[in-house]
């Protein structure tokens, strides 16, 4: 009995060190030793770091889901975030080039090349920020009247979708700088930058909404600026650990040359990364337009409403994809793809477990849910139903990002690209228009189209996987 608690005791000190270890951050090799240690390293921060960036969405749809008119409010901000995901793919391709190359040449022990290709990174997003910017505050009004918002949506929610999209710099920045920490291996720097984002915003987001002491506040347009400001200070933070030494990669003045070289290798890697959600992001919005159009704003707002929460559980599931990524990039610089492999495996097996307590969650409780961000009953039936529907696909879900994100962490971003545009585009749009409008079913038809069509995406994405392909490229 003494040693079945002394062994109890061990394996608990030592689970409790592992976990401390990867919330601290480390200068850990990822290419040797056991892989389910590394996974853990890499997956605590990064579940958490992606946990953070969904609190944004929530925090938004919670806040502006109380105020008065809440259905305006709440179609607004799911608006918005649909043409916003335009933004979000842009900075996730960024993001994935950024951490194919610099996980990829940190395998190769080359922490001066991870560093000049992490600058290079930041020159390219900095030019596209600028286009998007200036596009989003001119044009904002058009962009929700083009997404089929209604006329006093439209009125009431222009100054919250032109600070957003005017914003788009911030978004753009704290995804491709953890994808820069996040190639490196320094997992809990990325996690840490969106804590403090994430928090600043929870405190100031009910306060430039509903106001303080005599102080009104700005409704609807309080929740943009107060997830841009936390966003912003985000930016600084890591800009800071980046410039400062005080992380894994260090960036110094002499990265500041721009090279041309490294550049075209990294657009030639997150133009279809880019492309890759654009497609994903795109399907999201016809889509939304979809039930829009089938189901008015009711249905608008409930969709919108079980939306945020299928994001708040997928981004830590995709963060244990985005941990794959990472040791698939500094398994092959290390010359090392078994090992590779073997950790997309472990990692796709960990997701799929995660993700079936999730599809139960949404199944059983899709009500008390939905119950919590909305008081319009008939938001509710619309939101709780696009919450079960959508949540069968859960499983397939994780074991489909792992495969994807893995063939992306190895520079092979063009294949995931083919996968998403067969299925979504050709698929799950023409079977969501078939069952919305051929059949009659209105915005029920929309949401069975997602689980289908992410399943199909899953077994696929395993069939390219293992046929090894990805193992040969060069980046």
């Amino acid at each position: 009995m003494s040693n079945q608690t002394t062994s109890s005791t061990n394996k608990f000190s030592y689970y409790f060190s592992l976990i401390k270890q990867a919330l601290k951050g480390s200068d850990h090799d990822y290419t040797k030793g056991s892989i389910r240690k590394a996974i853990v390293l890499l997956a605590i921060p990064m579940i958490l770091e992606l946990s953070l960036e969904s609190v944004f969405a929530i925090v938004d749809m919670y806040f502006v889901g109380h105020l008065p008119n809440s259905k305006n409010a709440v179609a607004t901000v799911g608006l918005t975030e649909s043409v916003i995901s335009i933004v979000y793919s842009i900075a996730i391709g960024l993001s994935t080039a950024a951490t194919a190359m610099v996980a990829r040449r940190i395998g190769e022990k080359d922490p001066e090349a991870a560093a000049h290709a992490g600058v290079q990174s930041l020159v390219v997003a900095i030019i596209c920020t600028v286009v998007i910017s200036v596009a989003g505050v001119i044009f904002a009004p058009d962009i929700l009247r083009l997404m089929g918002a209604a006329p006093d949506v439209i009125r009431e929610g222009t100054a919250f979708t032109r600070i957003m999209l005017g914003g788009s710099v911030v978004i753009i920045l704290i995804f491709l700088i953890n994808g820069i920490f996040r190639g490196a291996g320094d997992a809990a720097m990325a996690m840490r930058s969106l804590w403090l984002a994430s928090i600043i915003n929870i405190v100031l987001c009910p306060i430039f909404i509903y106001g303080i002491g005599s102080w009104e506040g700005m409704g609807l347009t309080g929740a943009a600026i107060a997830t841009t400001i936390g966003r912003g200070i985000g930016v600084l933070y890591q800009c800071f650990h980046l410039f400062s030494g005080k992380s894994v990669i260090h960036l110094k003045a002499r990265h500041l040359r721009v090279n041309s070289v490294i550049i075209r290798n990294l657009i030639s890697i997150a133009s279809p990364a880019t492309l890759q959600f654009l497609i994903a992001s795109g399907s999201w919005i016809v889509l939304t337009w979809i039930v829009s159009d089938t189901g008015g704003t009711v249905a608008s707002a409930g969709y919108q409403v079980a939306m945020r929460n299928v994001v708040f559980f997928i981004l830590p599931a995709w963060g244990l994809s985005n941990a794959a990524a990472t040791l698939v990039g500094q398994n092959l610089g290390a010359k090392e793809p078994g090992r590779a492999e073997q950790s997309v495996l472990l990692a796709a097996k960990y997701n799929g477990i995660f993700m079936a307590f999730v599809m139960l969650l949404f199944v059983l409780f899709s009500k008390p849910i939905i119950r919590i961000f909305t008081n319009d009953v008939a938001v509710q039936e619309v939101g709780a139903l696009a919450l079960q529907i959508i949540g069968t696909g859960y499983i397939f879900y994780g074991i489909g990002m792992v495969m994807i994100q893995a063939l992306n962490g190895s520079g092979d971003t063009k294949t995931p690209t083919w996968i998403n545009f067969i299925c979504f585009w050709l698929f799950q749009i023409p079977l969501a228009y078939v069952l919305c409008k051929v059949l009659d079913m209105g915005p029920t038809g929309a949401f069975i189209a997602i689980p289908v069509a992410e399943t199909a995406i899953a077994i696929w994405a395993y069939i390219i996987f293992k046929k090894g392909k990805w193992k040969k490229v060069v980046v």
